[in-house]
């Protein structure tokens, strides 16, 4: 369990990397577009410019070489972002990047969960039910498994249930509340975690909607102090504002999708889990109703006797 914890831990870790990384992946940098302007440019030059006829007899000229592509740093961006931001900048960014990695982390938690569970559903329909008592089908089932919890709790409410006033309660609606308990105990547990996601889908906009609206802030007051206000000056800190809105909404739609789907196949895991249930209560109340029949019959053959 601890192994599995700490793969989905990493696996958050480096998913929540990629998510946040993806909205400026693809941006393109102001340099490298003045530079593919300036080449179309010339490219419509080039071929305006007429060349003296050549002679047939004469020597092709060799073909051109290859320009040379140019590299240019980008110098807005997340980096730019994080060493020019303030600490509420960078406050807003570490909360984006922790929200990542914990809805990535309970969405792979709760998936491996999950598939456990409908596991240990296929092993109670081939051992459980076909085993010649109850007592026997718990006997094969898994320490952890689920559908044992609830079956060992439902068969120890069939033997006492201990105080004064507990005894009051019938043998039925004793083992009904027994086994109920225990299965509410399991979906408890399944919904572990959905809460955060629910957060984290709701507020996730807001939070990088926050950042935005605070690095603009800063972005045109700078802009205002140098007295410029020029296309250059403006893009670049807006743009790099920006980036925090698309943070938010990266942080965000996974955490929405990822809990519409645990919550979808919570509700087919419960379905199986409340069907066991109910058949393991009738089993139960008819193996004390025979064992309570065949003890009349035996006290009635000794007082024949």
């Amino acid at each position: 369990m601890t192994s599995n914890r700490f793969s989905a831990f990493i696996a958050a870790l480096l998913i929540s990397a990629a998510t946040i990384a993806a909205p400026i992946a693809g941006a393109q940098t102001p340099a490298s577009a003045a530079a593919s302007a300036s080449a179309s440019a010339d490219a419509p030059k080039a071929a305006d410019s007429s060349a003296p006829a050549a002679d047939i007899t004469a020597t092709p000229a060799p073909p051109p070489a290859p320009a040379a592509k140019e590299t240019v740093d980008n110098p807005y961006g997340l980096d730019a972002l994080w060493k020019g931001g303030d600490f509420v900048a960078r406050g807003t960014l570490i909360i984006l990047v922790l929200m990542s990695m914990g809805s990535w982390y309970i969405i792979i938690t709760k998936l491996i969960e999950q598939v456990k569970l409908m596991g240990q559903a296929k092993d109670a329909k081939k051992s459980f039910w076909k085993a010649p008592s109850v007592e026997a089908g718990i006997a094969g089932l898994k320490p952890a498994s689920a559908y044992r919890f609830i079956a060992q709790t439902g068969s120890t409410s069939t033997e006492h249930h201990d105080g004064a006033l507990l005894e009051q309660i019938d043998l039925n609606t004793w083992v009904t509340m027994s086994i109920q308990r225990s299965v509410e105990k399991v979906q408890s547990r399944l919904q572990d975690g959905l809460a955060f996601l629910a957060t984290v889908g709701s507020t996730a906009p807001f939070v990088g909607l926050f950042g935005t609206v605070w690095g603009i802030y800063h972005a045109l007051t700078a802009i205002g102090i140098a007295g410029q206000a020029s296309i250059d000056k403006v893009a670049g800190p807006v743009g790099e504002a920006l980036i925090m809105t698309a943070i938010g909404l990266a942080v965000a739609v996974p955490a929405v999708l990822g809990y519409n789907w645990l919550v979808r196949r919570n509700k087919s895991a419960m379905e199986e889990i409340r069907s066991f249930s109910a058949d393991l209560h009738s089993v139960l109340l008819s193996g004390v109703m025979s064992s309570s029949s065949a003890g009349q019959v035996a006290n009635i053959k000794k007082k024949i006797g």
